[in-house]
């Protein structure tokens, strides 16, 4: 099966060989210490407005696309809801195998950050298998002023802990990935500029993960479920009202 023709992109990594234990399709992950996502916006889109599905292309450290994200979302949802909305992120190899799922349910009055993990009103992300089997979530944790993520494993147990900047700006923002007892910031969560045009007149994103090589694989998909968690929850602002 050939890969994917897409007319950004004409270098592709190569697909590596299978690892037991390792979930098929994320041996890519195995290789790298570095994502970068980028947002993808249809010209009809950019100019009116109209809220479509979101697509990514996924990058290593070289450049070269490894996975593809399409959401999966009804048009009233998207419309209405915003950012708020819920949402399947179906992440496909360049060879259009689908490798794992993103999935946050849509639920009514949540977000609120001084309460969100007390009450169960916090948002959060599933990371799964195309069959259905968790890998693990990320949960957004409960503050006053400094955004909070929970990196939790497949067992329910928190594994890693995300901090975000005291200001949450368009242009640029940090958030340092921690241990367990945030003592020591192992990688960071970065939103990257990508020009004047493309931040002024549309919401296209662009993210870059950076984690350590030899991190477990199913932390490392987390990880990516919180790139996108963020994203939606601070920087797809354009149809929020």
């Amino acid at each position: 099966m050939q890969a994917q023709n897409n007319q950004y992109n004409s270098e592709w990594m190569s697909k590596p060989q299978g690892i037991p234990g390792c979930p098929p399709g994320l041996e890519y992950l195995t290789q790298i210490d570095q994502v970068l996502i980028r947002q993808k916006k249809d010209c009809m889109e950019i100019f009116t407005g109209w809220e479509e599905r979101n697509r990514y292309e996924i990058y290593n450290s070289l450049n070269q696309q490894f996975f593809f994200a399409q959401e999966e979302s009804t048009c009233l949802m998207r419309q209405c809801c915003g950012p708020n909305r819920g949402f399947i992120l179906h992440i496909t190899d360049n060879y259009g195998q689908e490798v794992m799922r993103f999935r946050r349910e849509f639920r009514c009055c949540v977000g609120a950050s001084c309460c969100a993990d007390s009450c169960n009103c916090a948002f959060e992300v599933m990371v799964e298998t195309p069959s259905g089997e968790p890998l693990g979530k990320v949960r957004q944790g409960q503050y006053c002023c400094i955004p909070e993520y929970k990196i939790i494993d497949a067992q329910g147990n928190q594994i890693l802990h995300v901090q975000g900047p005291l200001c949450v700006c368009d242009c640029c923002a940090d958030f340092e990935i921690q241990t367990l007892d945030k003592s020591q910031t192992i990688g960071v969560v970065k939103k990257k500029w990508r020009g004047l045009a493309t931040e002024m007149f549309t919401n296209a994103n662009s993210f870059s993960i950076n984690f350590p090589m030899d991190l477990d694989v199913k932390a490392k998909a987390v990880l990516m479920g919180a790139a996108f968690l963020i994203d939606f929850m601070f920087f797809e602002q354009q149809n929020n009202n």
